[in-house]
């Protein structure tokens, strides 16, 4: 009986021990395979997972596709915000548009859209209010005009003010861009710094509009606001001052997708009277030798740098040529800006009219809508996109857009 008891014993044991086994090498083989699942994390997008991971290039997610915990996404493209003004064929808004009445097309190329903004959202605008020599004397007259125009903008729109004062130079007092406040919808923030406004002696405009896609509008427009910007000028056009010139100002404007709206000041014979006082006169007008000498590459490149080099050595009648050509110069600058930006000009001639220019402005701007999309063509190439935008399902109506874009570099 006991040996029979010891048998028993003995042959459980041996059970244990062949079952313990058993199961050590169930867990062993499970740690085994479940070991490389722990190193295909994170993963990346669409890779194959037969292929040698270290010598696949992560490709691009597109815009808007699901992503799932843990994968790497690297984005190649930029939104390009295009706004949008529609009227009738009698010029009046046309309200109450969707996503699906626009087509945009790149290069001829069909977008897909994935932003929309109708005409209720809220806008960003730059102020430039240009108080220098031509308009100087009629101080009082802009800052009514400009108040005028924040009364007429709606309560969410921010606002920046951009104005012209004299600095200390090294040969005296110049003409000096000043930002007299940042973007904001507080508006006695902004009737404050219209009250500041000063005056100059030169009117920097090429410097201020560079200004403004430099600082104003440096950073990326939040969801809120994307697409809908602009710069709104009250000005002459002409520059006689700046370090700046209109193709690298224009270039900043049209990278940073800044819609420019003018109400163009006619200033021309009171600025042609100053140009032709004796220099000696301090009420005089003149232009700083770079303006000056971007003068004679426009418009006599055969003449000698020399001969331009000093704006009192000229005659009369050389100053009145240049008042007329410089005048002629900022209309096509001007109008050409408005065009390519999908903004648009105003005429005002005089400061007095300035202010129903103001109030049409604010109007044009209240009914933009704005598109956006991500480019088919993910090339950094610093080249130009032509853009052109179609309506789709509205009749007898017109679209004004902004013309183009530059791509970015590498």
């Amino acid at each position: 009986m006991n040996a029979r008891l010891a048998d028993t014993k003995l042959l459980a044991f041996a059970v244990l021990i062949a079952v313990s086994g058993a199961l050590l090498f169930v867990r062993a083989g499970t740690s085994e395979t479940q070991e490389p699942t722990k190193q295909q994390r994170p993963r990346t997008v669409g890779a194959n997972q037969n292929s040698n991971k270290s010598a696949q290039p992560q490709p691009t997610k597109s815009p808007g596709e699901e992503v799932d915990e843990g994968d790497v996404v690297r984005v190649e493209t930029q939104l390009v915000s295009v706004p949008a003004v529609v009227t009738d064929k009698s010029g009046r808004p046309v309200p109450m548009l969707r996503l699906e009445n626009f087509t945009v097309l790149e290069d001829g190329q069909p977008q897909k859209l994935t932003n929309f903004s109708t005409t209720e959202a809220p806008f960003e605008i730059a102020l430039l209010l240009d108080t220098s020599g031509s308009t100087r004397e009629e101080l009082g007259l802009i800052r009514d005009a400009a108040n005028a125009f924040l009364s007429a903008l709606r309560a969410g729109d921010r606002v920046a003010i951009i104005g012209f004062n004299n600095s200390n130079g090294t040969s005296g007092p110049a003409a000096a861009v000043e930002v007299l406040s940042p973007l904001t919808d507080k508006r006695t923030v902004l009737r404050s710094a219209i009250a500041n406004l000063g005056t100059s002696n030169g009117t920097p405009y090429y410097d201020a509009l560079s200004r403004v896609a430099d600082e104003v509008f440096r950073d990326p427009p939040t969801d809120q606001f994307r697409g809908r910007r602009a710069v709104v000028a009250l000005t002459d056009g002409v520059d006689s001052s700046s370090n700046s010139d209109y193709a690298s100002a224009r270039a900043k404007l049209t990278r940073a997708g800044v819609a420019t709206y003018f109400i163009q000041v006619s200033t021309e014979d009171y600025v042609e009277d100053r140009l032709l006082k004796d220099c000696q006169d301090d009420g005089r007008l003149t232009l700083s030798a770079k303006q000056l000498e971007r003068f004679r590459q426009l418009f006599v490149p055969s003449a000698q740098k020399e001969d331009y080099a000093d704006f009192c050595r000229l005659g009369q009648f050389e100053r009145m040529d240049i008042s007329r050509q410089l005048y002629n110069l900022a209309r096509r600058e001007m109008g050409e800006l408005a065009r390519s930006t999908g903004g648009k000009n105003f005429s005002a001639a005089s400061l007095q009219e300035a202010r129903a220019a103001f109030a049409e402005v604010a109007n044009e701007i209240g009914t933009q809508y704005s598109l956006g999309y991500y480019p088919s063509n993910k090339a950094r190439d610093g080249q130009f996109r032509k853009i052109t935008v179609q309506l789709r399902g509205v009749k007898d109506a017109n679209v004004r857009a902004r013309e183009g874009y530059y791509a970015p570099k590498q």
